[in-house]
């Protein structure tokens, strides 16, 4: 029996009883639980095999009940949030004391955001506590953006995907943090660091931190396929490099047609980003399940969603 549903009701019935429920948003798949139960948080770090270090994103219904969450929101952080919410950002500020510390790794601050998925959001609104929801797949593997990349990873583990579609978005969240009430990017994602910028001016970018990280996303390694990944602006010399192998694959806009490519996706024949970001995940899993012995991945134009696929590719590939 599928676990993938549409059933809203059963997926709040399941939250209430301190259940795991996968949920829908613009960007991934969320392994959802409430922030208020610690036994469902603690569930959520073993089903995912995430380092308790790490701390969890907090999902809200509406930018009023941010005051519920946090002790103070600079004025930039207002701005952000009337601006892009519901939306893919992620904001991480000074967390309330009635929010646990499990959820924020210890840290004094908690990232929080509206996500924007009218399911998602329909979900929030008849729940009386927030949501807990890491991406819904193992730790270090790549994020889910369809319901069945999450039945795939956790069929055993959990009740229910609450079934969204594909994510519209298909990567994760921006999220930003504030640093003396400046703020500075934890981890590039689905809105661009340019669109940022546009609103509250220029903004530091500090997206690597392997130790107590301030936000997800900031490991070498993560996003990560089984199959070996090779990150290259020189598709031609690595199929060279690798000609008695198995190779993938995976491009922009550009066909290869050569024929020791054993398999070839192009995110969008038409150069779009915000296409190829909506696309890159669910491609690396097709990928990642063809028995490939390598994937050769081109990297993308190093500006708007580029560049926060560049990092998700970077993180991928770390290792190889």
């Amino acid at each position: 029996m599928s676990i993938i549903s549409k059933d809203i009701q059963k997926a709040i019935s399941l939250l209430e009883n301190e259940e795991l429920v996968a949920i829908p948003t613009e960007t991934v798949y969320g392994l959802a639980g409430n922030i208020f139960s610690e036994k469902a948080i603690k569930n959520i770090f073993s089903t995912k095999k995430r380092p308790f270090f790490n701390p969890l994103i907090v999902h809200i219904s509406t930018v009023d009940d941010l005051e519920t969450i946090v002790s103070e929101i600079p004025k930039k952080a207002k701005l952000l949030a009337k601006t892009f919410w519901p939306g893919s950002m992620t904001l991480v500020l000074k967390k309330r004391n009635n929010i646990p510390d499990i959820i924020t790794a210890g840290k004094d601050t908690v990232a929080v955001r509206v996500p924007n998925h009218a399911t998602t959001l329909a979900l929030l609104k008849q729940l009386s506590f927030p949501l807990a929801a890491p991406s819904a797949n193992p730790f270090n593997n790549i994020s889910p953006t369809k319901p069945e990349h999450v039945a795939h990873y956790f069929k055993n583990d959990i009740k229910m995907v609450l079934d969204g579609g594909a994510c519209k978005n298909g990567i994760e969240s921006t999220i930003i943090g504030f640093e003396n009430d400046e703020p500075i990017i934890y981890r590039l994602g689905a809105l661009a660091l340019e669109e940022i910028e546009t609103v509250i001016g220029k903004v530091l970018v500090k997206n690597k931190k392997e130790e107590r990280p301030d936000a997800p996303g900031m490991l070498k390694k993560h996003y990560s396929p089984l199959t070996t990944t090779i990150l290259t602006d020189d598709i031609l010399s690595e199929i060279q490099n690798n000609s008695t192998k198995k190779i993938g694959v995976l491009t922009l806009n550009t066909s290869f047609k050569n024929e020791k490519i054993t398999s070839e996706i192009i995110l969008s024949e038409t150069n779009n980003l915000k296409e190829a970001t909506s696309k890159l995940y669910d491609a690396l899993h097709q990928l990642d399940h063809q028995n490939l012995d390598v994937i050769l991945v081109e990297k993308m134009p190093d500006f708007g969603l580029g560049k926060s696929m560049n990092d998700r590719l970077q993180r991928a590939a770390f290792d190889n």
